[in-house]
């Protein structure tokens, strides 16, 4: 990778940074938000559950937006909207400027999320280079997470709560002035947006993640969790017919006609759900028993980022050691036997080993099968589609993560911390027998390249 490359990448690797820890990074500052601003607790949750339910309910549209109107130009737009959004945020008076602005950070992470990656394909030619350019990307999204909570504890507990926001404005003004400079535009798809498609995707998305995270916070027998998840699930099986029928999809059906593809979008809806869960615990447990400050509660989560960055820089070489199947399925099960170690803990448990092991061996994990998944869906995806396919990844990345939370709020209110921890084992689990059974054809190339392939025949 020359230098120029490795700018490109850092640029597109940055965006999808920002948006991603913008999912975590305000956890930790919510009790000072709601001191200043005066947020009632019902109330609360909205400055996360916005952010979710704007990201969330546009990823579809927002890669096939960037498929027709130019990648560079989607990506530039959201980082835009983003960064706007987060100065918004920073100097937001009250409960209002507040929710307002985390819904224009999720409109401009939206836009922006799917061409990111979709950019990888235009800028990095199939092989070694790109692989190498969606582990990075990858894992980046993958650390994302954990790095947010670092950030967030460190800003709220040094500076102020406001600075969760203000921290993306460099970030995006650096973003804006690389690109034109270091990120090639890709092929604009002529033509123009699948409306009916594009209504139905958004509102069925939305209904289905608005369900979730209600049902996460009101119980699965509450009225309107129930109705917004059956509504979503509708306009999703509508949106499924729409498409069949339409000359230029949002979602091109074509993108399931590959076995190994549609485990690895299973893959990410699953893996995300177990891994979001332990976050949300984790963080609990390491504040309420440890007694760990917002900084503390930031920090502790730092073994698992630093694994995960770490073994993107060498997946490279592990994958021409290791076939890339063998090494998500060995990914898949450490990330259960992690998560069956964290379900031993409690208040007398030490932080090493106890939490630092496991999160040693969940970021081994997470980084082989997230890797591996996102190579098998992107490559071979034809150029037109790439945005698209993108959408749809991060799409169930996000579902994934809302569906995990809601299930596993539920166990804990009515079985505690280990049964917690266990369902999140058997999301990983479920997604492990997911692969193994929808395993590539022989006649279907892995994500790597050519040549490595051929040689191991």
């Amino acid at each position: 990778m020359n230098p120029r490359q490795r700018v490109t990448l850092l640029v597109i690797a940055l965006a999808q940074l920002m948006l991603i820890l913008d999912g975590t990074i305000v956890t930790v500052a919510l009790p000072g938000i709601q001191e200043e601003l005066g947020f009632s607790p019902g109330g609360l949750s909205w400055v996360m559950n916005a952010y979710m339910l704007a990201f969330g309910g546009l990823l579809l549209l927002g890669g096939r937006a960037g498929d027709i109107l130019g990648r560079r130009r989607a990506l530039t737009a959201g980082v835009l909207i983003f960064t706007l959004a987060s100065l918004l945020g920073g100097f937001a008076p009250g409960p209002e400027a507040m929710i307002a602005s985390r819904v224009l950070q999720g409109v401009g992470g939206a836009l922006a999320g799917p061409a990111g990656l979709a950019l990888i394909t235009g800028n990095f030619p199939q092989g070694p280079l790109r692989d190498r350019a969606i582990a990075v990307f990858t894992s980046v999204g993958a650390a994302g997470a954990a790095i947010g909570l670092l950030a967030g504890g460190v800003l709220t507990d040094l500076v102020s709560w406001r600075w969760v926001m203000f921290v993306n404005v460099p970030i995006g003004l650096a973003i804006l002035a690389l690109t034109p400079v270091f990120v090639r535009e890709t092929d604009r798809v002529p033509g123009r947006f699948d409306l009916a498609g594009a209504v139905t995707a958004t509102t069925g998305s939305s209904g289905l993640v608005y369900g979730l995270v209600r049902a996460s916070e009101r119980g699965w027998d509450d009225g309107w969790a129930l109705a917004s998840l059956l509504g979503g699930v509708l306009l999703l099986t509508l949106f499924v017919q729409v498409e069949r029928r339409a000359a230029q999809p949002v979602m091109p059906l074509g993108l399931f006609a590959e076995r190994s593809r549609v485990a690895g979008y299973a893959a990410m809806l699953l893996l995300p759900a177990a891994m979001m869960g332990t976050f949300f615990f984790l963080t609990q447990f390491v504040q309420l028993e440890l007694g760990y400050s917002p900084m503390q509660a930031g920090l502790a989560f730092l073994p698992l980022a630093l694994t995960i960055l770490a073994l993107s820089q060498l997946a490279g070489r592990i994958l021409r050691v290791v076939r890339p199947h063998t090494a998500a399925l060995v990914g898949m099960l450490l990330i259960p036997v992690g998560l069956v170690w964290l379900s031993r803990i409690d208040a007398t448990t030490s932080y090493f080993p106890g939490v630092f092991v496991p999160l040693v061996i969940m970021g081994v994990g997470a980084a082989a099968a997230l890797v591996v998944m996102s190579m098998r869906i992107i490559n071979g995806v034809r150029g037109d589609d790439a945005g698209a396919a993108s959408g749809l990844l991060q799409a169930m990345q996000q579902t994934g993560g809302s569906l995990g939370l809601a299930v596993l709020v539920t166990v804990h209110a009515s079985a505690g911390l280990t049964a917690t921890f266990l369902t999140a084992a058997g999301f990983s689990l479920l997604s492990l027998l997911i692969v193994t059974v929808l395993r590539p054809r022989q006649a279907t190339p892995e994500p790597e390249n050519a040549a490595t392939a051929v040689t191991r025949r």
